[in-house]
């Protein structure tokens, strides 16, 4: 049997997917890359907003129509947060999917896909000859893989695949899994680099957000785990650690004994967020570790909630050179009223005074944050302030989103709704001026040695898709010979560690520099978000 992986969204479905992938591999199923030629499609999907959902359901249309060209008994699963969202309205909506599964289910994912092939094919009589031959091996605790329930078919009968009544339809509807090291992973990132999940699910209440629902309460994993599998990806070749969760600063609260006592805001969460007493991990104890390992790598830290933020964790990362000058804190947005709304449990002047203090004990640090403009209720005068926040703080690094109403949140049932034409509008306006902001933050590095992590070799795909509208006629902006010069010849790819994997800048070297490895390299020009630079001497 063999079986391909369309994996969306996030870094953290990502590692579900590798997950999934590993515990197929070590089933002794085989894994191919070309979904025309797979027995089972497994569509690892997002459900964050809308946009995500459609193109979730897109993709799993489209392979079911691709099936039927191809003539192909081709069969499906569907897995991740779409189904875990909506698991009831799912299987009457998509008839063409065989088997829909949950996040708890992801250790089962070698019986479950045997399933699905067999609903497909109607070859129930070998599934029973599967099962009998125990050659499902499931990799987690028994609790976190429930008992699947059996096709609605005998071994002898060909389902009727035009109803979902033979679906199998496997999702808890409060997840509890979580991996831990011996979890098998088939590795779908580039060797040089790693996402590594610090812990599972989400206990802040933002009221636009759909991710506790969907994932569950956090969950952190043990402080020894992590740092086992951190272990196992450097000797691989690993140089950067990306760590991942809902919320990464929220590691280890879970794992105290008066953990439900905690509280979210940090005026009040501030003693509950200190170095515990009884030496109960910390995101910091959990730094300071991984930074001691022998190894010339990175450690990323992704998805910060500002509410846990601490004065120790600022000095954990001024004292361990390994985790990388870079922030990344979702903020989405400043003004007061807006920060009530959506439940951030933050306050303006504690967002304000928190980056003061970030930038003012890290040298060299570079801020990421997003915002969320067109939320319900926001009025030009505090997009104005928004507006003012971003022009005042100069993020290194910044996204913006258009809200998204989501079904079953709070903010879906509040009024003062936004046009779309108007969210539209200010997300442009915000964009602008940021790029000026980014544009000087790039303009400041020419002429300067940095470390970067060499990814790989630029192709004509890349020169296509590079970010060019906002160039004078693609030159580059630059100093010397630089000035003026397009951008062609031999590159590489690489990033500094102001760039996250995927979603920040990116370093174009000319010449040849070896992929996968750290090269230092001289800035010799940048265009509006990415630099150019070439070896150093």
């Amino acid at each position: 049997m063999r079986v391909g992986m369309i994996s969306l969204g996030c870094a953290k479905n990502l590692v579900d997917a590798e997950i999934m992938l590993g515990s197929l591999a070590r089933a002794g199923i085989e894994i191919t890359t070309d979904a025309a030629l797979a027995d089972v499609v497994i569509i690892n999907t997002c459900s964050f907003i809308d946009a995500a959902q459609e193109e979730s359901v897109d993709v799993i249309l489209e392979t079911a129509r691709a099936r039927t060209v191809q003539d192909h008994p081709q069969g499906i699963v569907v897995a991740g947060c779409l189904p875990q969202r909506f698991r009831d309205e799912l299987p009457k909506l998509l008839p063409e999917v065989d088997a829909f599964m949950g996040i708890d289910q992801i250790p089962a994912i070698g019986q479950i896909v045997r399933q699905a092939y067999a609903r497909r094919t109607g070859n129930l009589a070998h599934l029973n000859s599967v099962n009998t031959r125990g050659n499902i091996q499931l990799v987690s605790p028994a609790e976190a893989a429930p008992a699947l329930t059996p096709l609605k078919a005998t071994p002898t009968t060909q389902p009727d695949l035009d109803t979902p009544d033979s679906q199998l339809v496997q999702v808890s509807p409060r997840p509890v899994y979580i991996p831990d090291y011996a979890t098998p992973h088939f590795r779908l990132t580039p060797r040089h680099f790693a996402y590594l999940k610090t812990a599972e699910g989400c206990n802040h209440p933002c009221s636009f957000c759909v991710i506790p629902r969907i994932r569950g309460r956090h969950r952190s994993r043990a402080q020894a785990d992590i740092v086992q599998e951190a272990r196992q990806l450097i000797a691989a070749g690993v140089k950067e650690l990306n760590l991942i969760s809902q919320d990464t600063t929220y590691y280890g609260l879970d794992l105290r004994p008066a953990q439900t006592k905690i509280a979210h805001s940090p005026e009040r969460s501030s003693p509950a967020t200190n170095v515990p007493a009884d030496g109960s991990p910390t995101l910091c104890s959990l730094l300071r570790e991984l930074n001691d390992l022998p190894g010339d790598f990175w450690i990323r830290l992704l998805y910060t909630h500002p509410a846990h933020w601490t004065e120790e964790l600022i000095q954990t990362i001024v004292d361990c050179p390994k985790v990388a000058r870079y922030i990344d804190i979702p903020l989405q947005h400043i003004h007061p009223v807006m920060l009530e709304r959506m439940r951030r449990e933050t306050s303006s002047q504690y967002i304000a005074d928190l980056l003061t203090s970030i930038r003012a004990r890290i040298p060299g640090i570079a801020l990421r944050t997003t915002f969320i403009v067109g939320f319900p209720g926001e009025t030009e005068s505090s997009f104005q302030t928004l507006l003012n926040f971003i022009q005042a703080m100069r993020f290194e690094r910044l996204g913006v989103f258009t809200y998204s109403s989501e079904k079953g949140t709070r903010a879906a049932a509040m009024a003062r709704k936004i046009p779309d034409r108007v969210k539209r509008r200010r997300l442009e306006l915000a964009m602008t001026i940021q790029q000026p902001i980014a544009r000087q933050a790039a303009a400041a590095l020419v002429g300067q040695t940095l470390c970067v992590l060499v990814e790989r070799q630029v192709s004509a795909r890349d020169r296509q898709q590079t970010r060019v509208s906002s160039w004078e006629k693609q030159q580059l902006r630059g100093t010397g010979s630089s000035q003026g010069q397009p951008l062609r010849g031999p590159m590489m790819i690489a990033r500094t560690q102001a760039d996250a994997p995927d979603i920040d800048g990116r370093v174009y070297v000319r010449g040849r520099v070896a992929a996968g490895e750290f090269a230092q390299v001289k800035i010799i020009g940048h265009t509006d978000y990415d630099l150019v630079a070439v070896p150093a001497d």
